[in-house]
């Protein structure tokens, strides 16, 4: 028997048949957008493009964070779903003598997985086109050298596909410290139904979650409360969630990658919850529900706790808002490198989301900012009596 408090009662549990194709595309063209963490005007207006496409109503901070509605019978205690459009990145530190230009990381990931890579520098004039190379990159030339540099950001440089070689030249072009560089995601999807892209994180979650938006509108499912679309630019250096919320939002369930590997519970395939993530725990009685939902449905499932892993719930909850959280994640194998999911994961998330979006609140109570004990919930634990 579900528990009352679950909010799973009262809607179909079969699972929802999520448009793939519209998802799978979407996402591919997502990923071809550049948009590292504060260059990412573009990909705003792309996906609001696709929010017109589905008439789905939307507004704008003013950087740019975009909160879509759908309406439900009643307005609270609402609750939103967020994604994140920016992504990790460089920036031009210094133009060297060489001619070539020195990178700093947007985001927190390793120079190791820079390297080879093809990117875009967005100076003044017009964008210019590079790859990322050790300094020593050559075996003909510095020969056992180019295995014992240093894996860091000061051991790796663009080399610029322009007749430049020296500062002097950079400088003539108007190419400056401070300039964003993008990284190319390089996609590909296998026969297999894995996607190998950079920057699965987290435009693959920006693709589930207008996937399951996509099934809301055009299977005229009715909503218990509004459901607010949430798409954030800043989740990759800490901010995400902190400004795009109002205060009206009373459960917040974040989509993201599920990193896989040794002392993890994650996978490629199915719904990973997580229970806490370096932040600390996430909701009790909104994961539960999350739990209940992929269980009665038949929804792959598993569940894991990220040490090293802070996501958009997480600057929601340090921006000051009371409000309950969830992460609900698609399963990626070296994420912030060169990122692996497969396309059961993505359905499986969109499945979850669309169900979600047709559940009722954890508690009605919640519509309440402050109030009384009546209607509180319980943990599983020695038995209270309400006064």
């Amino acid at each position: 028997m579900s528990d009352p408090q679950s909010g799973v009662a009262g809607i179909s549990l079969q699972r929802p048949e999520i448009d793939m194709d519209y998802c799978l595309d979407l996402l591919l063209r997502l990923v071809q957008i550049p948009s590292p963490t504060g260059y990412t005007d573009n990909i705003v207006r792309f996906l609001c493009d696709e929010l017109r496409q589905l008439s789905i109503p939307f507004e704008l901070t003013r950087r740019g964070a975009i909160r879509a509605d759908l309406a439900g019978r009643m307005s609270s205690p609402d609750r939103a779903v967020v994604a994140h459009l920016d992504t990790i990145g460089g920036m031009v530190t210094e133009l060297k003598d060489n001619g070539r230009l020195k990178l700093a990381p947007v985001g927190a990931w390793s120079s190791r997985f820079a390297e080879g890579a093809r990117v875009t520098v967005f100076c003044e004039k017009r964008p210019l086109r590079g790859t990322v190379l050790p300094n020593k990159a050559s075996g003909h030339t510095y020969h056992h050298q180019i295995d014992t540099q240093p894996v860091d950001w000061d051991n790796v440089e663009v080399r610029l596909d322009e007749y430049v070689t020296c500062r002097e030249d950079l400088e003539w072009m108007e190419i400056h410290v401070g300039d964003f560089v993008a990284f190319d995601a390089a996609p590909e999807v296998t026969p297999t139904g894995f996607i190998n892209s950079r920057h699965l994180d987290d435009k693959a979650g920006v693709a589930i979650l207008m996937a399951a938006a996509k099934h809301a509108v055009e299977s005229g499912a009715e909503l218990p409360v509004d459901c607010h679309l949430l798409f954030t630019l800043t989740e990759e250096v800490g901010s995400g969630a902190s400004s795009v919320l109002h205060g009206d939002v009373a459960e917040l369930v974040s989509i993201d990658n599920a990193p896989s590997g040794r002392d993890q519970n994650s996978k490629e395939f199915g719904v990973t919850l997580a229970m806490m993530d370096s932040s600390g725990p996430f909701d009790y009685h909104l994961t539960h529900k999350l739990l209940e939902i992929c269980h009665q449905a038949g929804i792959p499932h598993q569940r894991d706790v990220f040490k090293y892993y802070r996501c958009d719930a997480a600057a929601a909850i340090e921006a000051g808002n009371d409000l309950r959280t969830a992460l609900a994640c698609f399963g990626v194998d070296a994420s912030h490198g060169y990122e692996r999911t497969h396309t059961d994961s993505l359905q499986s998330v969109a499945e979850l989301v669309a169900l979600y979006m047709q559940s009722e609140p954890v508690a009605i109570r919640d519509r309440h900012v402050m109030g009384p004990l009546a209607g509180f919930t319980n943990q599983p634990g020695p038995a209270t009596e309400e006064p």
